[in-house]
C-alpha cells in the first residue's frame, strides 16, 4: 500500500487523537522528590541583584529546557533552532544512539551496514551521506570528522548514551556565526549532564540476540561533582550473517561550579566492532538467490574505537562572560565493504578496506560583552575556533578483509583557523537583529602519498556574513527572516588529486583530464519563519527556506577519487508543532517538504538521487498516568526519493510505528518495554540505484565488464521488542 504525504498526516493525527482520547489520570509530580528536577522543567531567565565588591554576578538567560514546549518567543533567533531536553528523550523509542537526532524536525537517522557504522542521515532535500553538512558537537566538540577513509564530514554518534544527555540545541541553514564546516544544512550541539540525581543501573534485553547493561550516576567529590557512566551492548540483529556488535562505551567527568564561574574535564572512551549487512540488490531476493535478510559478502564488517578528552572554563558577570575549551581526540576504524560484489574483480571479489586513523586537537573561544549601542541593548561575541586534524587512511583492495593491494595511501595534514563576531542588538520592543561575520582559514597537505604527483598543500579561505532579524512579539508570536553565507570543506586528497591514484595517469577511465577539487565549495542560504504559542501549551513553528551550493563536488572514498557534479538548489518548507494539553500528555506532529535540483539543465537529468523529499514524523506522550504508567506510540515517515537524475527509479516510501510503555514502581524501580515496526512492514531502511555484478548475472566472468543497474536496498527490522529493568538508587 502507498501512503501520500497528506494520508500520512491525517493517520499521525489519528493515531495521536485515540492514543490521548484512552489516557486519564490525576497528575502526580513524578520528580517530587527531586528539587533539581522541578527546577529544569521550565526555561529559567534569572537575574542576581547581589552586589559583589565592584562587580555584579549575574547569571543571563541560564536555560535549562527539557521539553519542546518550553517557549523560546523571545529567545530564538529563527523558526527552525529549538532545544529538545532529557524530559523527551527519556519516553521515546530509540534503536540506537543516533536516532536521537531525530528529534530535530525533519531529520532521518537511518542505517545500511552494521551497527557499528555510521548512520546515514537526511535533512532539507540532501542525502548527508554519514554526516557531510550537518554538524554534530557534543559539549562543543566537533563529531564530523573531514578526510575521512569513507565519506568527508563522517559523523560516527554510536559513543552517545542518550540518557546523559541534558539538552539538544539545534539550528538550521548557514545562518549562525559560531557554526562553520558542514554546518549547511544544520548544526546540534549535545549537552551532556553534570551531575545526575540518582545512581542508576539499567538493563536491557530484546530481539535478537539484543543486551544492554548500563550504569550511571555522580557523587559529590571535593567542591565538585563527579559524573560517570558505562555501557556495553551486544546486537545481533536479524540478519542471515549475524551482526555481532559489540560495544563498551564510557565517560568521566568532573566539574565545579563557583557561582559566576566554573570548569569541568571530561574523558570519553569507546570500542566497538562488528559484521556488516551492507545493502544487497533487489533482483537477487526476488529470483530467490539471497533471502532478504541476507548478505552477499559474509566478510564485510568493521571496528572502530574513540578516546577524547575535553577541558572548559567559563564565567560570566553582569559586564561580559567568556567561555574556554580545548579538546584531544583520537579516532580509528577500519571498515571492510563491498558493494559491486564481482563487477570489477571476478576472481577475489571487489571488497575494499578503508582504514583510517587520526589524532585531533582544537581549542575553542569566546568572549560576550553586553554593552549599550547608543541607547539601545546590544551583546556582541569575538569567538576563536582553531582545529588541526593528523590523519593516516588508505583505500585498498581486500578479500574477506586480507588486503590484495592498495588503491592509495596517503598521510594528511590538515589544519583550520576561524575567527568570527557576532553582533545582537534591540533596536526597539518589537525589532531586534543578529549580524554575523566569520573567517575560516584552511590549510590542506597530503604527504607520503603511494602516487607522489598527489602530494601537495593547498590554502584557501572565506568570509561568510550572516544576518538575523527578529520581528514581534505580537501574541506571543515572533516572526523571523535570516540568511547568510556559508560553505562545506572538500577532502585534502581530492583538493591535492592530480593523478588516478590506481593508475598514475593524469586522466580517469573515461579519459576526462583529472582536475583538483575546490577546497571550500560555497553555500547561499536564506529563511523566512514564524514561532507562536498564542494557543497555551502549543509551540508552533513554520519555516519556508533555500539553500544553493557552487558544487556537489565531493571526495569518494568508496572509489578513492574526486566525483564532481553541478550546482545545485534546495528549497521547501517546514512545519513543526509541539503540544501540552494538560500536565500529563504531550504530542507532537512535524512536517518537512524539500525539493532538490541540479541546476544549469544537465543533459542526464536534474534530480539529485537520494535527497530527501518528504518527513513527517509525530508522537503522544503519557506520564504518571494510573499511578506510574509513561509511554506512548511514535510515528515516522520517509517519503520516496529520485534514485537516479532523470526520475526513472524511485524508493519506495518507509512507514515506522514503534512505541514505548513503562511503569515507575516507586522511585527505585522502572520496568520498560519497547516494540519496533509495530506493522511489521518490509520497507527499507535505504535504496540505492548503481551497477553491481553476481556470480549468477550473465555478467560474471563475462569479459565484457560493466554490471547490471539495479536498486540495492538495506530492510528495516521485523517487529522486534525490547525490555528494561531500571534501578535508581
Amino acid at each position: 500500500m502507498t501512503y501520500s504525504p497528506f494520508k500520512l498526516t491525517l493517520l499521525s493525527f489519528a493515531i495521536l487523537a485515540s492514543f490521548s482520547a484512552h489516557a486519564h489520570a490525576e497528575y502526580t509530580d513524578v520528580n517530587s522528590d527531586s528539587s533539581v528536577k522541578n527546577e529544569t522543567e521550565k526555561v529559567k531567565a534569572k537575574k542576581t541583584k547581589k552586589a559583589k565588591a565592584d562587580k555584579e554576578a549575574v547569571e543571563l538567560e541560564d536555560m535549562i529546557i527539557t521539553q519542546r514546549a518550553d517557549s523560546l518567543v523571545g529567545i530564538a533567533g529563527s523558526a527552525s533552532e529549538g532545544h529538545v531536553g532529557q524530559e523527551q528523550l527519556k519516553y521515546r523509542p530509540i534503536t540506537r544512539p543516533s536516532e536521537v537526532l531525530e528529534t530535530v524536525p525533519g531529520l532521518i537517522s537511518s542505517q545500511h551496514s552494521g551497527e557499528g557504522k555510521a548512520s546515514q542521515y537526511y535533512l532539507r532535500g540532501f542525502n548527508l551521506d554519514h554526516g557531510t553538512d550537518f554538524l554534530t558537537q557534543v559539549d562543543g566538540v566537533p563529531v564530523n570528522l573531514p578526510s575521512h577513509s569513507h565519506g568527508q564530514g563522517w559523523m560516527d554518534t554510536n559513543f552517545l548514551i542518550p540518557e546523559l544527555i541534558q539538552t539538544i540545541n539545534y539550528q538550521k541553514g548557514n545562518y549562525y556565526a559560531e557554526n562553520g564546516d558542514f554546518s549547511s544544512a544544520g548544526a546540534a550541539d549535545i549537552q551532556y549532564m553534570k551531575n545526575l540525581p540518582d545512581h542508576t543501573v539499567k538493563f536491557t534485553g530484546g530481539s535478537f540476540d539484543y543486551y544492554r547493561g548500563l550504569v550511571m550516576g555522580s557523587q559529590k567529590v571535593g567542591d565538585g561533582n563527579l559524573l560517570y557512566a558505562g555501557e556495553t551492548v551486544h546486537n545481533g540483529g536479524p540478519w542471515q550473517v549475524s551482526n555481532e556488535y559489540l560495544k563498551f562505551n564510557g565517560v568521566l567527568k568532573y566539574s565545579e561550579e563557583h557561582g559566576d564561574h566554573g570548569w569541568s574535564i571530561t574523558g570519553m572512551a569507546m570500542g566497538a566492532d562488528w559484521n556488516s549487512t551492507d545493502q544487497i540488490p533487489k533482483r537477487a531476493v526476488n529470483n530467490g538467490t539471497i533471502d532478504r535478510f541476507g548478505a552477499v559478502d559474509p566478510t564485510d564488517g568493521g571496528r572502530s574505537d574513540r578516546y577524547s578528552v575535553t577541558g572548559e572554563w567559563h564565567r560570566q558577570d553582569k559586564d561580559s562572560k567568556t567561555q574556554l575549551m580545548a579538546y584531544g581526540l583520537f579516532t580509528s576504524l577500519d571498515l571492510y565493504s563491498n558493494f559491486t560484489y564481482f563487477m570489477d574483480d571476478p576472481v577475489n571479489g571487489d571488497q575494499f578496506g578503508q582504514p583510517d586513523k587520526r589524532y585531533v586537537t582544537g581549542f575553542k573561544a569566546a568572549h560576550t560583552i553586553f554593552h549599550k549601542l547608543g541607547r539601545f541593548d546590544s551583546e556582541s561575541t569575538f569567538g576563536l575556533q582553531f582545529r588541526n586534524d593528523n590523519i593516516q587512511n588508505s583505500l585498498t583492495h581486500t578479500k574477506a578483509q586480507q588486503i590484495l593491494d592498495y588503491t592509495r595511501n596517503d598521510t594528511i595534514w590538515q589544519s583550520s583557523l576561524s575567527p568570527y563576531f557576532d553582533n545582537k542588538t534591540t533596536w526597539i520592543n518589537w525589532f531586534k537583529t543578529d549580524l554575523g561575520l566569520r573567517l575560516d582559514g584552511y590549510r590542506f597537505n597530503v604527504s607520503k602519498s603511494n602516487q607522489n604527483a598527489n602530494n601537495g598543500t593547498v590554502y584557501d579561505g572565506l568570509v561568510s556574513p550572516k544576518l538575523g532579524m527578529v520581528f514581534g512579539p505580537w501574541a506571543e508570536t515572533e516572526f523571523y527572516l535570516n540568511g547568510g553565507l556559508g560553505f562545506h570543506s572538500n577532502d585534502a586528497r581530492g583538493v591535492n588529486t592530480t593523478v588516478d591514484p590506481s593508475t598514475g595517469k593524469s586522466t580517469d577511465a573515461d579519459g576526462n583530464l583529472i582536475q583538483k577539487a575546490v577546497p571550500l565549495s560555497r553555500t547561499y542560504g536564506a529563511e523566512i519563519g514564524a514561532r507562536s504559542n498564542w494557543i497555551e501549551g502549543l509551540n508552533s513553528t513554520l519555516a519556508i527556506w533555500w539553500l544553493d551550493i557552487d558544487s556537489e563536488l565531493v571526495f569518494v572514498g568508496d572509489a578513492g577519487t574526486t566525483e564532481a557534479s553541478h550546482p545545485s538548489r534546495r528549497y521547501g518548507i517546514e512545519s513543526a508543532n509541539f503540544y501540552s494539553p494538560n500536565s500529563w500528555l504531550t504530542l507532537d506532529a512535524d512536517l518537512s517538504f524539500s525539493k532538490a535540483r541540479f541546476q544549469g539543465n544537465p543533459s542526464e537529468g536534474s534530480y539529485i538521487p537520494g535527497a530527501v523529499e518528504t518527513v513527517i514524523a509525530s508522537g503522544a506522550t503519557v506520564h504518571d498516568v494510573y499511578g506510574g504508567f509513561y509511554g506512548g506510540p511514535r510515528l515516522r515517515y520517509f517519503g520516496p526519493r529520485a534514485l537516479i537524475e532523470d526520475n526513472s527509479v524511485r524508493s519506495q516510501e518507509t512507514l515506522m510505528l514503534s512505541s514505548t510503555i513503562g511503569y515507575e514502581f516507586n522511585k527505585h524501580i522502572k520496568l520498560q518495554g519497547e516494540v519496533f515496526n509495530m506493522l511489521n512492514r518490509k520497507d527499507s531502511g535505504i535504496d540505492y540505484f548503481y551497477s553491481s555484478c553476481l556470480k549468477t548475472d550473465p555478467c560474471y566472468n563475462s569479459g565484457n565488464g560493466g554490471g547490471i543497474n539495479d536498486i540495492h536496498f538495506h530492510p528495516v527490522e521485523p517487529i522486534s521488542f525490547r525490555i528494561s529493568l531500571i534501578t535508581n538508587f
